[in-house]
């Protein structure tokens, strides 16, 4: 078997590596890139059996032409960059990672939650430029801190990583609303947070009509996918104050293409890292070498099989 990994920098960074797959029974062959461009795909898997992929596109001309190609690795869990008919149709066994960063992107998410409840960014920005230094008191306020257990948390998607979410909101002592249980009172929770994969049946489900629907001055949290949410309707509605704030992982277009979200003041934005704590890319590599001995051996059990 020969395996080719088309982007493998955003998992192995520094700290972390591949070479274990070196080690798999009737594997003879590793090449492993950095990044791979859009142009590079087609050649760069020709001659291999299996392909991993973290981001790169592999299309229904891509997947046909490649003669060898017998097992492609989603090195995630979501798979909306394969085309899945492609390989079934070219007979080609394709695997996901799921559950490797599930207490990863929940930390996350209440990272967020915390921000928007305690506002501690503001506070350590006040303090750094004397505000303390000039109370009156022992202490000052920004704004009144927000109780958890004053808060609802609408989750939509309430798989591995929206049920840890809920768990560990509860604990806190939120109300948690599951959108497929209760979808009215997940639509008047004052947090909404984005926990589904992305499909061709749900891109841009949260629009303008979507957020019309929501409580005025709610909170959006998406750590899923980008193509969840119409951009250009958020903007709208952070501008309008419909949405007091939106926290962000995942855009439309990574890196970012247009800058509209980024320079509002009410929208909070990291690069798509809530996925990448090292126990969770380490995890992510010890399921995808699992994967690929168990296709090896012939053992579909214990294979994340999407097809």
């Amino acid at each position: 078997m020969k395996i080719v990994i088309l982007d493998a920098f955003t998992i192995t960074q520094s700290d972390l590596s591949f070479d274990s797959l070196k080690q798999l029974d009737k594997v003879d062959k590793l090449t492993v890139y950095e990044r791979t461009a859009p142009n590079e795909i087609a050649p760069r898997i020709e001659g291999y059996d299996m392909v991993l992929t973290s981001k790169c596109k592999l299309t229904e001309e891509i997947i046909k032409n490649a003669r060898d190609l017998k097992y492609i690795g989603e090195l995630a869990t979501g798979y909306d960059n394969i085309d899945i008919k492609a390989a079934k149709a070219s007979n080609v066994t394709v695997t996901n990672i799921a559950s490797y960063s599930t207490q990863a992107v929940a930390q996350q998410t209440m990272s967020y939650i915390l921000h928007y409840a305690n506002d501690l960014t503001g506070y350590f920005k006040a303090t750094r430029s004397g505000r303390w230094q000039e109370s009156d008191d022992f202490c000052f306020f920004l704004s009144p801190s927000k109780s958890l257990t004053e808060l609802s948390l609408g989750i939509i998607g309430h798989g591995n990583i929206g049920r840890c979410v809920a768990n560990i909101a509860k604990s806190f002592g939120m109300k948690v609303n599951a959108y497929s249980k209760n979808p009215t009172e997940t639509l008047n929770s004052d947090i909404i947070s984005l926990h589904c994969p992305l499909t061709k049946g749900n891109e841009k489900f949260v629009n303008e009509g979507f957020i019309s629907k929501l409580k005025d001055g709610a909170v959006l949290i998406n750590t899923a996918r980008g193509g969840l949410i119409d951009e250009n309707a958020l903007k709208d509605a952070l501008i309008s104050k419909k949405l007091s704030a939106a926290y962000l992982d995942v855009l439309s277009s990574e890196p970012p293409t247009q800058t509209d979200l980024t320079k509002l003041d009410n929208c909070f934005i990291t690069p798509h890292i809530a996925w990448g704590t090292h126990a969770a890319r380490a995890r992510l590599i010890k399921l995808c070498e699992n994967n690929i001995k168990a296709y090896i051996e012939g053992s579909p059990s214990s294979i994340s099989f999407l097809m």
